[in-house]
């Protein structure tokens, strides 16, 4: 069984070799002196090797493999494999890119019409940009975007600030569902809390009227499409007061 100080006055050798400790576990020393925890499992008809880290400065303890190994030994135990989880997790760090870059995945990726695409590009480069884009995904909290949406509002914009809030949670769940074990700060600032919109009776003049339907006779659309529209604005009822 290994000891700290057998650990330490473990000298490197022409090959590398192996000294056990218990339960499975030991240690690889290299020719180079690195001295590293490993253990060796069969799982699926398979066996595979997962390295738990490097003794010394640095690295990890004796202790510390230890708990590793019995961390191992239960994944073995539900039929799954430590080494690949080791690497899924490796995988999930180096993808925990900036909130930028997942935005632009997003923003690349997510199937939206080109115009609502182009909308959601603008309102992110002018709302969000500066503000979260350098930032972790682990890094910005509710509260940050809570200060964000309040502060769209004050200036007078509170439909462009639930849009910022919608493009966060889209986001976030977008990467959320490729991988990132993080919280989505959206969830805890719902749209009805940033601003409330009152209903309103909205009817076009007569000269808004005669634009829409000189306009209806240049727009690429269907001519069946273009005479709906054009009698809906001839004939549309307006409200009664």
């Amino acid at each position: 069984m290994l000891t700290d100080t057998k650990l330490r006055n473990l000298k490197p050798r022409d090959k590398l070799y192996k000294v056990n400790d218990r339960d499975g576990l030991y240690v690889a020393v290299t020719p180079a002196g690195s001295v590293s925890f490993r253990y060796n499992y069969s799982i699926n008809g398979r066996q595979e090797t997962i390295t738990f880290g490097r003794y010394g400065v640095g690295g990890i303890s004796l202790a510390e493999a230890r708990e590793r190994l019995n961390e191992a030994k239960r994944m073995v135990a539900d039929g799954k494999s430590p080494a690949k989880e080791k690497a899924r997790k490796k995988a999930r760090v180096r993808d925990a890119e900036t909130f930028g870059a997942w935005a632009e995945k997003w923003l690349r990726g997510y199937q939206m019409a080109d115009s609502t695409r182009d909308m959601r590009r603008s309102v992110y480069a002018r709302e969000l940009e500066t503000k979260f884009g350098n930032q972790k995904l682990t890094e910005i909290t509710h509260e940050d975007l809570r200060m964000l949406t309040d502060a769209i509002v004050e200036r007078g914009a509170p439909a462009t600030a639930v849009h910022t809030r919608d493009i966060v949670l889209q986001i976030y769940r977008w990467a959320i569902e490729r991988g990132q074990k993080v919280e989505n700060p959206a969830d805890l600032v719902r749209p009805t809390s940033i601003a409330r919109f009152e209903p309103r009776d909205r009817t076009l003049s007569p000269a808004e009227i005669r634009l829409m339907y000189a306009y209806m006779g240049r727009i690429g659309t269907s001519p069946s499409i273009r005479a709906a529209v054009k009698l809906l604005l001839l004939t549309v009822m307006t409200p009664i007061s």
